[in-house]
């Protein structure tokens, strides 16, 4: 997949993106992602990218001209059908599902701003959607912007070692992640539990099924009034509170 990114520190996106799995899926060019820097669209002395905001305020806000040439030259080297997303607190709230639907497009363009902001006519005109990663502040979009092409990469085939690691990972089926376990089997006198040593792979994967149902219910019970469940599931979970009770409450 195609990926451009527009930011005014390409080398911060691109030195966080050569490492681990998303170094190695660039390598194997699973994942192509691209750089824009709107400082290379002035025509001044200075570079500049930003202005004072009009009605007076704080801060600095990024202008239209620099931000419009980098976003279509970046546009130009995706394949036509791209989508254009602005990186902002406002935006719609990224999710595993979006990650999903993003693997589709012929290629993703992501807007990273700074300052505090961005004029209002570059939205408006330049992009066809806004996310956030969250209901805070951060100093930039770069960091979101990272969050986003992992999200995606992870899905891509050839990314991860295994087709089947991406889709058991945490929201991969609407539920959280079932807890996980490595040698040795005990540490500090806490126990591996005997059914993930069974060699029992029906009963483990309930097993498994149920501790994601509980954790959902326990951490993120919205996102179970959102999936629903069937009557197997229910019933999992059922278990799961009786025992939790008996053991005055604990995870």
């Amino acid at each position: 997949m195609r990926i451009a990114v527009v930011s005014l520190f390409p080398l911060m996106l691109r030195e966080a993106l050569a490492h681990g799995v998303l170094g190695r899926a660039l390598e194997r060019g699973v994942l192509d992602v691209g750089y824009f820097d709107p400082r290379e669209h002035t025509d001044d002395v200075h570079r500049s990218v930003d202005d004072r905001p009009y009605g007076g305020g704080p801060g600095m806000v990024m202008k239209v001209e620099p931000l419009r040439a980098a976003l279509r030259a970046a546009m130009a080297a995706l394949p036509q059908g791209s989508r254009r997303v602005y990186l902002g607190a406002d935006g719609r709230r990224f999710e595993q599902s979006m990650a999903r639907e993003a693997c589709a497009w012929p290629g993703l363009l992501l807007v990273a701003g700074r300052y505090e902001g961005v004029d209002e006519r570059f939205i408006e005109q330049e992009v066809d959607e806004q996310w956030s990663i969250g209901d805070y502040v951060l100093s930039g979009g770069e960091l979101p912007a990272l969050v986003i092409i992992d999200a995606i990469a992870r899905l891509l085939p050839g990314t991860l070692g295994s087709a089947e690691s991406a889709a058991q990972e945490s929201f991969g089926n609407g539920l959280v992640d079932w807890p996980h376990y490595t040698r040795p089997p005990s540490v500090d006198g806490h126990e591996v539990p005997a059914v993930l040593m069974s060699g029992d792979h029906a009963a483990i994967g309930r097993w498994r099924l149920q501790q994601a149902l509980g954790r959902t219910w326990l951490r993120r019970p919205e996102m179970l009034q959102q999936r629903g469940m069937s009557g197997e599931e229910r019933a999992l979970l059922e278990e799961f509170k009786t025992a939790r009770a008996r053991r005055g409450g604990n995870a």
